[in-house]
């Protein structure tokens, strides 16, 4: 039994799903990963149950009835996570942005003592790979915008490969968490900021995705914009909510 879960959220994967998988359970460290797919039309589920005939009691599935949001499946891992007793609980996207060889520098960082390890594109310059430059504008302005509103001395709050020790998740109030989009990863944070666990931001280089289809909306950048300033808001003047 090892002691830490990389979750990854899926939702049509089919084209990424058998490699990352592969890359994961070939490092030196051995990690479990938790699937949890949210009903994907193009069959990764039925890829990832194919592989637990190989990978077996390391490879984990939840399947949901429909595409709910990254931060609901999310929760749902976490929870599972916490259910079976993981002490070191990861966030990995499926298509190779973040790379596995990095989960053991997250790792280590909270084996070293962070609570929060968040594998950061901006903490040492801009780190990050094939990407157009109004994108590369919009999230490190999204960035310095979250900054500035929530006091977080976080260089890259929108990051979402992330290694939480267990007793964090524990004391978040998972089932009050509002965001569903791109501002999950951001009300995390916050939430774990305002609880007072140390965070530490560990540089990574960002690649943008080579097979695939991105997930990013115009809806899932509104929200953020407006929900950090109402995420805010309720901290400073209704604080029980938090």
């Amino acid at each position: 039994m090892t002691d830490s879960l990389v979750i990854i959220p899926t939702f049509n994967e089919i084209e990424n799903i058998e490699a990352i998988i592969n890359a994961v359970f070939a490092l030196k460290k051995e990690f479990h990963i938790l699937i949890v797919d949210d009903n994907s039309p193009d069959g990764t589920s039925q890829k990832v149950i194919e592989l637990q005939a190989q990978f077996k009691h390391k490879l984990f599935l939840e399947v949901r009835k429909e595409k709910a949001g990254l931060g609901t499946a999310y929760i749902h891992g976490f929870k599972w996570a916490i259910a079976h007793k993981y002490d070191y609980i990861f966030e990995m996207d499926a298509d190779f942005s973040h790379s596995p060889k990095d989960l053991m520098n997250l790792y280590n960082a909270c084996i070293a003592g962070a609570d929060l390890a968040i594998g950061s594109r901006y903490v040492k310059g801009i780190n990050v790979v094939n990407w157009p430059l109004f994108r590369i504008l919009l999230s490190y302005g999204a960035s310095f915008y979250v900054k500035m509103i929530t006091g977080m001395c976080v260089d890259d709050p929108t990051a979402g490969f992330i290694c939480y020790k267990r007793k964090v998740l524990e004391n978040l109030s998972l089932d009050t968490v509002r965001f569903i989009g791109y501002a999950f990863q951001i009300e995390m944070k916050f939430r774990a900021h305002l609880k007072g666990f140390k965070i530490q931001e560990v540089p990574i280089v960002f690649t943008d995705r080579v097979r695939g289809k991105s997930k990013m909306s115009s809806s899932i950048i509104g929200e953020a914009v407006f929900g950090v300033i109402k995420m805010k808001y309720i901290s400073l003047f209704q604080k029980n909510k938090f």
